[in-house]
């Protein structure tokens, strides 16, 4: 059994750690200055709090998932104090970011391992992925054998797990924020109800997708700004039109900014959106 160290334990980073310690592992994490919330999630995925300094010289593995915003800063923390076990990465990040982090914390001692997370918090087995890639990602693999979040390991180059997750979360956030835009242009025109009438006929599911998508973006849009700037980025880099997630991201701020941030339902509860919620981003869109 190892010690792993998780920063930070966001709703995501909980789960992924509560998971590695339903199979036996001790998951340290650093409480100071973390909200109460965060700290009710640490408790009740079972991880054991511990200063930064502990965190780091008591773990052989150290796992990131935090927001994208945050990756480089989180990295520096860590290789400033000469970090020597194995960094893993797995937020949603550009190749290019990716090859930062591992720049910032392999020139302090430590190994790196890129990760991506596809789906949902991990809470049953089947439903969550872990990509992994790199020299030791079968070692970071195998920590994850017989819990809930499955570990994969993405065939390719070294940051081929961050360009899964960026080719995948390209199309569901992004045609995600291109729905609401839809939805907006429509209200704008005042030709929504006329649209929805059309979606009723030949796109049924959309009516329930753009509320879903509206209370994921009013949560969780301040997120996933970043997240669409790197996808952007990626996207430019590998020489493709990057103007469609500049404007995601650029939704997603709005949305984030709308005043109808409601606790979104959980898809396996059957739970609908606030259709308040809906009306408050269309309008911040707007």
């Amino acid at each position: 059994m190892a010690t792993i160290g998780l920063l930070h334990p966001g709703e995501m980073g909980a789960a992924v750690g509560g998971c590695l310690v339903s199979v036996g592992h001790t998951v340290l994490w650093d409480p100071d200055g973390r909200s109460r919330a965060t700290t009710g999630r640490a408790l009740g995925a079972g991880l054991d709090g511990a200063g930064l300094a502990a965190v780091i010289s008591r773990s052989s593995v150290i796992l990131s998932v935090c927001p994208p915003h945050a990756v480089l800063e989180v990295a520096r923390r860590v290789a400033e104090r000469r970090y020597g076990g194995i960094y893993v990465d797995a937020n949603a990040v550009s190749v290019a970011t990716a090859a930062q982090v591992a720049d910032i914390v392999t020139a302090s001692g430590a190994a790196y391992v890129d990760g991506g997370i596809i789906g949902l918090p991990p809470e049953n087995a089947g439903h969550t992925r872990l990509y992994l890639s790199g020299r030791q990602a079968g070692e970071v693999q195998a920590l994850f054998r017989r819990s809930a979040l499955e570990a994969r390991i993405a065939e390719g180059p070294p940051h081929a797990a961050s360009a899964v997750k960026m080719a995948y979360a390209a199309w569901t956030k992004g045609t995600s924020a291109l729905l609401l835009a839809c939805r907006a242009l429509a209200r704008a025109e005042g030709v929504e109800r006329t649209l929805l009438a059309e979606w009723a006929l030949s796109q049924k599911g959309l009516p329930a997708q753009c509320e879903g998508a509206a209370s994921a973006a009013a949560l969780k849009g301040w997120r996933w700004v970043a997240e669409m700037e790197e996808i952007a980025a990626s996207m430019a880099a590998a020489g493709l039109p990057h103007g469609f997630h500049e404007a995601a991201a650029d939704v997603y701020d709005r949305a984030s900014r709308s005043g109808g941030a409601q606790p979104a339902p959980s898809p396996r509860s059957g739970g609908r959106p606030d259709p308040g919620t809906l009306d408050a981003v269309l309008s911040a869109l707007m």
